[in-house]
C-alpha cells in the first residue's frame, strides 16, 4: 500500500488523495477533465508521478514502483513501460519499529521525525521516451514561501469537517486545489488546511492515493513543479489527538492539518545529473530564481 509512508495504516498521515475539500463548497468546483494536467503520471494501483523530461517521471521515493518493473506507468491516458527506478541515496523507509512505538503510545513525535528527515524522492525511467506530452518543468529557486500553490490527484477524498473518506477510492477521479506555501526547510514545503472564512475559496489538501502526485506553481505552460506529495501531520495542540487518544477513530484530513510535500529545488541538481548521465534533455525552467 502506497498510502504516504504507510501512514494510512499508522494513522496518521495525509498527503495523496484525491484532494480534501472545503465542506462548504460544492466537490463539482474541484473537479476538472484529465486534459488539465497531461503531464500527470499515475503509478500502478495508485500513486502519482509527474512527466519532467521525455523519458523520466519524479514521484515520491515511497509511493514508487520499485517492486514493480513490469508494470507501467500511465501517462495521458497511455500506458509507459518502466525500464528502471532511481531512489535518491538519502531515502529510508520507516522502520516497524517507530511504527509499533506509536501504535502502543500513540505518540507520533518519533513517527514525524523520521519522516521529516528522510529524502522522499525518485525518479523513473522509462522504456521509450514520451513524445505526445510536454514535460513540466522544474521549479528551481528558493523564494516557496507565500507562493500559492496548486494540487492535484485521484485518490480519496472527503471535506475538512469529516475528514477523508475512509471508504473513498485511491484511484478516482481527477480534483485540484490551491494553498498557501507557509514554510521550508531543505527537505520539504508545508501547507495548512485552513477552515472557512480564512480558506482560500477552493483550498484543500492531498490525502491518501496520491503519494507523488504534484505541488505547481503558474498556469498553463508556465507551470512549473515546487513539489511532490509526501506526508502530513496534525499538529500537536489539534483536538484530533484528544479523541484519538480517548478510543475515538483516526481521521485523515481534518482542518488544521499541515502537509508536507518534497522541496523540487532541493533536489534539481541530483534530477539534473542522474538525467544527463542517460542522456536526456530536461525541460527548462521559466522562472528566475
Amino acid at each position: 500500500m502506497r498510502s504516504h509512508f504507510l501512514l494510512v495504516l499508522l494513522t496518521i498521515a495525509t498527503t495523496a488523495n484525491a484532494v480534501v475539500v472545503r465542506s462548504d463548497v460544492a466537490d463539482s468546483r474541484y473537479r476538472v477533465p484529465a486534459s488539465a494536467f497531461p503531464a500527470l503520471a499515475d503509478l500502478p494501483d495508485e500513486g502519482h508521478g509527474v512527466l519532467i523530461a521525455p523519458q523520466w517521471v519524479v514521484t515520491a521515493a515511497h509511493a514508487a514502483p520499485t517492486n514493480c518493473m513490469e508494470c507501467d506507468v500511465s501517462i495521458g491516458g497511455v500506458a509507459r513501460k518502466i525500464k528502471r527506478v532511481v531512489t535518491y541515496p538519502g531515502y529510508r523507509k520507516l522502520p516497524d519499529a517507530v511504527v509499533n512505538e506509536f501504535l502502543s503510545s500513540h505518540d507520533p513525535s518519533g513517527v514525524y521525525a523520521f519522516l521529516a528527515s528522510s529524502d522522499d524522492i525518485a525518479l523513473v525511467e522509462l522504456a521509450a521516451p514520451v513524445t505526445d506530452v510536454t514535460p513540466i518543468p522544474l521549479f528551481r529557486g528558493n523564494n516557496e514561501m507565500g507562493m500559492t500553490a496548486e494540487l492535484a490527484g485521484k485518490g480519496a477524498t472527503g471535506n475538512g469537517s469529516d475528514g477523508q473518506d475512509a471508504h473513498s477510492s485511491h484511484r478516482g477521479v481527477l480534483r485540484h486545489a490551491f494553498n498557501i506555501i507557509e514554510g521550508a526547510n531543505t527537505r520539504y514545503v508545508w501547507y495548512r488546511f485552513d477552515p472557512p472564512p480564512t480558506a482560500l475559496p477552493l483550498e484543500g489538501i492531498t490525502g491518501s492515493g496520491d503519494s507523488g502526485g504534484p505541488l505547481l506553481i503558474g498556469q498553463g505552460r508556465s507551470r512549473q513543479l515546487i513539489g511532490l506529495a509526501s506526508w502530513g501531520r496534525y499538529p500537536a495542540n489539534h483536538p484530533f489527538w484528544k479523541s484519538y487518544a480517548t478510543g475515538g477513530p483516526f481521521r485523515e484530513g481534518l482542518y488544521g492539518e499541515i502537509v508536507y510535500a518534497v522541496r523540487v529545488s532541493s533536489y534539481v541538481q541530483w534530477m539534473d545529473s542522474v538525467m544527463s548521465a542517460q542522456g536526456s534533455t530536461v525541460a527548462p525552467s521559466t522562472m528566475t530564481p
